[in-house]
């Protein structure tokens, strides 16, 4: 009952990046099912973003490192440098 809670109170949070750019909301988590460790982000983006704009996203949906995150409260906060980083890699 209680991690029911605790992902209901994450469910549609905003993404911004640390420098204020709204990235779009939080659709799901990808969870390691062994370590239970959360791994990713799958966000449904803002067409508007600039962030958005720069990863040249296909689609409405993006996947997220959770390493990229900085802090967790109203929204989700996203290392912009870092993801920009990250998706150099995919």
């Amino acid at each position: 009952m209680y991690k029911y809670a605790i992902a209901r109170q994450l469910a549609t949070k905003k993404l911004i990046t640390n420098r204020g750019d709204n990235i779009g909301r939080l659709v799901d988590l990808m969870v390691n099912e062994v370590s239970g460790e959360i791994e990713a982000l799958l966000v449904e983006v803002d067409p508007t973003s600039k962030v958005v704009k720069q990863l040249d996203v296909q689609g409405n949906l993006l996947e997220i490192p959770y390493k990229c995150v900085v802090a967790v409260s109203d929204v989700f906060v996203i290392d912009e440098k870092e993801l920009l980083s990250k998706h150099d890699g995919f």
